[in-house]
């Protein structure tokens, strides 16, 4: 029997997941739904105009750059830096790699003190060797004399040989992207050795390194730009802050989170992921099954699992200890006065008096964190693989069915936006869907009504998922398989691009909240104080009209229908007036 308050948070929960969904809130009346003739119409009634496609998604607020782009930006900064220091265009790379590639800091260090900025990176006003005017000088490291043609030196005037030179930046070049940094062979000296002294000395493959690490500097020491994680992706990434959302996506189709660099996990934040990938790879569910499935040998405490129905257990040799599997006796002492071999009665009577040791609890609690651990980790990898499968469908319809398609119907390409936009929408989702079964796996048990309000939250999501999903799989390859025009074509275009438009508020729906915390059910089960505003707007309206919850609902979908349509009241669908179920959900008329 529930009690009263259980019984007030359920209605809680039932009249704020009304709200929700309808859009109602204590400011405005949001209609999320619209008649899905008119979302069809946006896909194909004038599919070349694609404004209408690209204003439904959110702002980017990133930039991909490939490498011409990263060589552009790296020649901008060393020009701009070079023109207003009035220095070289070597000394402005020197400085600029010192200050992660960040021009305003090179600015503001300089015109604060050049003196200290030119000791700190080794640019030298004058060299601190004077040569003499000898036609040969010595070397500093092999000590032999060459003509003054075959002798350079840094700014800091220190002589070496060509050879000497090639073979000291050669190494340093081979010893990784240190070699940025490279001062004056003279352990005393700290003068700088620029780009120019690398291109003039050393070899060709050792030049063609420096500027790899060169190019890479600029994206990695920049705190403003990150290469994209996906293996074998050459593409990087500048993000402009301000915004909340850290998903990136490439231009190599790869999605990720600016923020921590793995895998595009909006709603969720950073840390659930963290823990979660961790928990995936580690060692501790293993334990777990072996803690909730196994027991230990009494007499040399290996782990065995049982896979046969009789209780006489045998260690493998060398131990060959005989037990009973239910209270780890040794089985001479078990008889028909105990149960004979298929039940212990000694086990029995002290499970019912609640005598139970330390080790079966700790199994006991085991096997429950494992069972619901793999709940939520089987439907994350099922929605991972969807997804996948997903994204090799998408490709498919790109690349071949899109074109076989258009000439099949008769149509213009330009005219099927709406089947590929269904396709992204579906990956987008699997996605979001994944992640937040990670996101429910941490979600506090003693938190009933934020649980409660979450998987609802998913579960309409997830619905109208599989039904998207389900159309541009199953219902679109009739028409692939077609040997030509066919009249339900019309009928597919409308009921599909409903179905994305729909998907597409679900999932909104679900992100805002989880990005939100769930923040319209406090941790008490009490709806919020927006939410109940609402709640007790929409019982006023019971009180005045007699209706209750679904005056909303039946507002919203009011405005939806004509004299020749009628909306249903669990999707919203706009149906024809002489259909009895809903062409969506299946749901009867009401």
């Amino acid at each position: 029997m529930d009690s009263e308050d259980d019984m007030h948070d359920a209605n809680d929960i039932e009249s704020l997941d009304d709200d929700f969904y309808s859009g109602e809130t204590e400011d405005a009346p949001m209609d999320y739904y619209s008649d899905y003739d008119d979302v069809a119409d946006d896909y194909f009634e004038d599919a070349d105009d694609s404004d209408r496609i690209e204003s439904r998604r959110p702002e980017q607020n990133f930039t991909i750059l490939r490498e011409l782009d990263i060589r552009q930006r790296q020649e901008d900064d060393i020009t701009r830096v070079s023109t207003v220091l009035s220095i070289p265009r070597v000394s402005a790379s020197i400085l600029l790699r010192h200050y992660n590639w960040s021009v305003s800091k090179v600015h503001d260090a300089w015109f604060a003190d050049e003196e200290q900025v030119r000791k700190t990176v080794g640019l030298l006003d004058k060299p601190v060797f004077q040569n003499s005017n000898a036609r040969e000088l010595t070397c500093g490291i092999c000590f032999e004399m060459y003509p003054r043609s075959r002798v350079k030196s840094a700014a800091c005037g220190h002589p070496y040989c060509h050879l000497c030179w090639a073979g000291y930046i050669g190494t340093s070049i081979n010893d990784g992207p240190g070699c940025l940094v490279l001062r004056c062979p003279d352990p005393t000296c700290g003068a700088a050795v620029g780009q120019d002294m690398i291109n003039l000395l050393a070899s060709h493959e050792d030049k063609e390194k420096y500027d790899r690490y060169l190019l890479r500097s600029y994206i990695e020491d920049n705190k403003k730009t990150k290469w994209c994680p996906a293996p074998g992706c050459e593409y990087a990434v500048t993000f402009d802050a301000g915004s909340g959302n850290y998903d990136v996506s490439c231009l190599c189709s790869y999605g990720f989170c600016w923020n921590c660099t793995e895998e595009a996990h909006r709603p969720v934040d950073c840390g659930t992921v963290s823990k979660w990938i961790l928990k995936n790879s580690a060692e501790s569910e293993n334990m777990n099954w072996i803690l909730a499935n196994s027991k230990p040998c009494p007499k040399c405490k290996r782990p065995i699992e049982k896979n046969q129905g009789c209780m006489h257990m045998t260690c493998t040799p060398p131990c060959k200890f005989e037990f009973c599997w239910l209270c780890l006796g040794a089985w001479s002492d078990h008889g028909e006065r105990t149960g004979g071999f298929y039940a212990c009665n000694r086990y029995e009577a002290a499970k019912q008096e609640g005598v139970y040791d330390e080790t079966e609890r700790r199994r006991e609690m085991a096997k429950n964190s494992l069972e619901r651990y793999t709940h939520y980790y089987e439907r994350w990898a099922s929605n991972q693989s969807s997804r996948q499968k997903a994204l090799a469908d998408l490709h498919q319809m790109q690349t071949v069915h899109i074109e076989k398609l258009s000439d099949t119907q008769c149509q213009p390409e330009s005219q099927l936006k709406f089947i590929t936009e269904a396709w992204l929408q579906i990956v987008e989702c699997r996605r979001v869907l994944k992640w937040t079964y990670a996101y429910g796996y941490y979600l506090p048990e003693h938190e009933h009504a934020k649980k409660q309000f979450f998987e609802y939250l998913q579960g309409e999501a997830e619905s109208g998922l599989e039904r998207l999903h389900q159309c541009a799989e199953k219902e679109l390859q009739l028409f692939l398989n077609a040997d030509g025009p066919s009249r339900e074509f019309n009928d597919f275009r409308t009921k599909l691009a409903g179905l994305t438009s729909v998907t597409r508020n679900y999932f909104e729906n679900l992100v805002r909240a989880l990005e939100n915390g769930l923040s319209d059910v406090d941790s008490n089960g009490a709806a919020s104080s927006k939410a109940t505003s609402s709640k007790n707007a929409a019982g006023s309206s019971k009180g005045r009209g007699g209706r209750g919850k679904t005056t909303i609902r039946t507002s919203i979908s009011s405005r939806m229908t004509d004299d020749n349509h009628w909306s249903c009241e669990h999707c919203t669908y706009a149906n024809v007036r002489s259909a009895t179920t809903c062409q969506m959900c299946n749901q009867q008329r009401r």
